[in-house]
């Protein structure tokens, strides 16, 4: 998968430009955000649609293991929780590689990652799958959490959000990836 470098204002949703900004604004002059300094309270409004994994080392290699997940996101994935769960572990088949580079690019960059992947409904609509992955650490020098936001739209107008996620056919279309500079 390629990635290319782009700016902040190539993220479409207006929820996810306002996470990249916040991030920067807890960011500052340091490299990454620190977690603690993430308030919860200021993300009420946007949490059904975000998803937090820790960066856990696991025989020598990085795996990420869900924190906690919106409303949203468990409609996305028809489960009620998955909580404690690897991300390899609950994404379908074809789409954990995929999935997984992304995040490692932002493991690799200590920077956001914003991806665009079509995908189908159950009724065969197009879905936009909008991710926007931003690293924050523990101690300010290495990626410890990713907190996703993932905002799912349709050109076709009304979609089926629930179960979108399971079992597809193929992996997604990838109409956009791309680390984000500052």
């Amino acid at each position: 998968m390629e990635f290319m470098s782009s700016r902040p204002d190539v993220v479409r949703s207006s929820n996810q430009r306002w996470l990249l900004n916040d991030w920067n604004r807890l960011r500052g002059s340091a490299p990454l955000p620190l977690w603690e300094d993430l308030q919860p309270a200021r993300l009420a409004d946007v949490s059904a649609d975000l998803s937090c994994t820790d960066v856990v080392a696991t025989d020598g290699r990085a795996r990420l293991r869900i924190r906690f997940h919106g409303s949203r996101i468990a409609e996305l994935y028809g489960r009620a929780n998955c909580d404690g769960k690897f991300l390899d572990e609950v994404l379908p088949p074809a789409y954990v590689q995929p999935a997984l580079v992304t995040y490692q690019q932002v493991l690799a960059t200590r920077l956001p990652v914003y991806t665009v992947a079509d995908m189908r409904d159950p009724a065969g609509r197009i879905v936009h799958y909008e991710r926007l992955l931003l690293p924050f650490s523990d101690d300010g020098a290495g990626v410890t959490q990713i907190l996703a936001s993932l905002e799912t739209v349709s050109p076709e107008g009304d979609f089926e959000n629930r179960n979108l996620m399971l079992a597809p056919a193929r992996p997604p279309a990838f109409g956009l990836c791309t680390t984000i500079q500052h």
